[in-house]
């Protein structure tokens, strides 16, 4: 029984992933973000439940990626999709009639995203931190876009749905997803100082961030997340 533990809080993560993407082509963002943060701590769990009962297993494996994909990979390109929408059709208030051609180009993440988690399958050297920016980073990124516009943060809801930003971010997640990056993961094999120096730093401001900015939070700390990311590259050693 202690075998499907771990099976069972992926699926979770799956069918959380599925629920989201209903929720966002319904205009209901607030309840997509419910569900992608449930399905976020199902993936963190689904892996730590699996060390904790000493439980591996290939069918696990293939179905976390899976899950991944759906709830980290769909999902983003879904949300860019309607920002996009919501951007190019000033009139748009519910489920577009009509496929948007223009808004397309939204699912190049998730192409990119597909990619980044086959090559994270096969990449020996990610055991322990990530090597460009990882799936779940790119999608509480445009979840911070998505509650933006959908809270109309300090005035920015229509800048983040403004194609000439978009367009640009699309490109620019796409990059980082198979960018050659090391990027530190919150895998805590201790809890000194000494090794975690980063990821405590990154932690406490990414509180101070939530507690100050609520919902305009979340793209910032991923912003400041790849900003870490290039400074431990250019200055650490």
């Amino acid at each position: 029984m202690k075998k499907n533990i771990p099976h069972i809080i992926t699926s979770i993560n799956l069918f959380c992933g599925c629920c989201a993407l209903a929720c966002i082509f319904y205009n209901q963002f607030f309840q997509a973000f419910i569900f992608l943060f449930v399905g976020a701590w199902a993936d963190y769990f689904d892996g730590l439940a699996a060390r904790m009962l000493d439980v591996k297993s290939e069918l696990g494996k293939e179905l976390d990626s899976l899950a991944d994909m759906v709830s980290f990979g769909v999902v983003p390109g879904a949300i860019i999709y309607m920002l996009l929408v919501r951007g190019l059709d000033k009139n748009f208030e519910e489920f577009p009639q009509y496929l948007i051609l223009a808004a397309l180009p939204a699912f190049l993440v998730t192409v990119f995203a597909a990619l980044r988690l086959a090559k994270f399958n096969l990449d020996t050297r990610q055991t322990e931190n990530f090597i460009g920016l990882n799936t779940p980073s790119c999608t509480i990124f445009t979840v911070g876009l998505m509650l933006i516009y959908h809270y109309d943060s300090y005035g920015l809801g229509s800048f983040v749905i403004n194609p000439f930003f978009l367009y640009p971010i699309i490109l620019l997640l796409s990059y980082l997803l198979i960018a050659e990056l090391p990027m530190f993961s919150f895998k805590f094999k201790h809890f000194q100082w000494s090794g975690n120096e980063f990821r405590f730093v990154f932690i406490l401001i990414s509180v101070l961030l939530l507690i100050l900015l609520k919902e305009a939070a979340f793209a910032l700390i991923i912003l400041l997340y790849i900003l870490f990311a290039l400074v431990q590259r250019l200055f650490v050693v």
